[in-house]
Formats: structure tokens, sequence, C-alpha cells
């Protein structure tokens, strides 16, 4: 087979904003301009998928509740920061 055209760290970076920021598989893939069945790949294979592996399985409804809701909280952090960022910017872009 022929060398992937993806770094691991580019894949790695794009597994990461499913596993632990909570995007959609969908949103990833159109932002980076990959299709969703190779991030679909990605992840699968991703040991830090929690999908890929039995521990899911295990897992109480609460736990489940929990990582959700944390992996909800890591995205709207960083789009709170991110909009931080850009209200600075304009503001000094108005000066």
């Amino acid at each position: 087979m022929g060398k992937s055209r993806y770094t691991d760290e580019f894949k790695k970076e794009a597994v990461t904003q499913i596993v632990e920021r909570g995007y959609s598989v969908k949103d990833v893939a159109e932002r980076i301009g990959v299709s969703t069945h190779s991030l679909y790949k990605w992840l699968h294979a991703d040991p830090r998928n929690p999908k890929s592996q039995k521990a899911e399985q295990q897992m109480s409804a609460q736990e489940k509740e929990i990582q959700r809701l944390q992996s909800e909280l890591r995205r709207v952090t960083e789009e709170r920061d991110i909009l931080k960022k850009a209200a600075a910017f304009f503001a000094n872009q108005s000066e």
C-alpha cells in the first residue's frame, strides 16, 4: 500500500477534536477537508476513543453523562476563548 498523505500528527489532532473537544465527525471532516470515512477510520484506530474500547460497555449511565458533559465543557470553553480573542482583536482595530 502507498504512504498516507496525512501525517500521524494531523490524524491525532483530528481525532482529538472529536474525542476530547466534543466536535462531531462531520464538522471536523468539513473543517479540515477530509472524508468522514477517513476520519471514522482514524477514530476507530485511536486508543483514546472510548467507543473502540470495551470499557464503554461497562460504564454506568452516570459515567457516560459525566464524560459527555466534560467533552462539551472543553468544546464550549475553547469556543469562548476564541471569541474573547476575536473581541479583543476587533476592539484594537476600532481604536
